[in-house]
């Protein structure tokens, strides 16, 4: 795994913090954590997509994205575990790792021609 996949990755945990912040922000400090994870989020998404085909990347991103949410609003905000909810984040999650596997870096793609 290259440094490019870490920041999709960290880009999704902290798209997690700003789409929960979005929902529960009440005061100035959780709207300031809010606004600080929704620049640092597409920021590494973004510098990630500089050298990851985009379209592969934003899936990634938006994939793990919404799984960490799901995930994040059962385990903390007592949302009711539904068995078809978590059936379908999996199906969700088997796509996003499908895309990661038969994608290629753009400078491994180069480094081979």
């Amino acid at each position: 795994m290259n440094k490019e996949w870490i920041k999709v990755y960290i880009a999704a945990f902290f798209e997690v913090f700003w789409v929960i912040g979005l929902k529960h922000a009440n005061d100035i400090w959780t709207w300031a954590g809010t606004v600080v994870a929704v620049i640092l989020s597409f920021y590494l998404m973004v510098m990630a997509g500089r050298k990851l085909p985009v379209g592969t990347v934003y899936a990634v991103f938006v994939g793990m994205g919404t799984a960490g949410t799901v995930l994040s609003e059962i385990i903390f905000f007592g949302e009711p575990i539904k068995v078809a909810k978590i059936l379908f984040i999996l199906l969700l999650l088997v796509g996003v790792i499908g895309l990661k596997l038969v994608t290629k870096d753009k400078d491994q793609e180069g480094a081979a021609s």
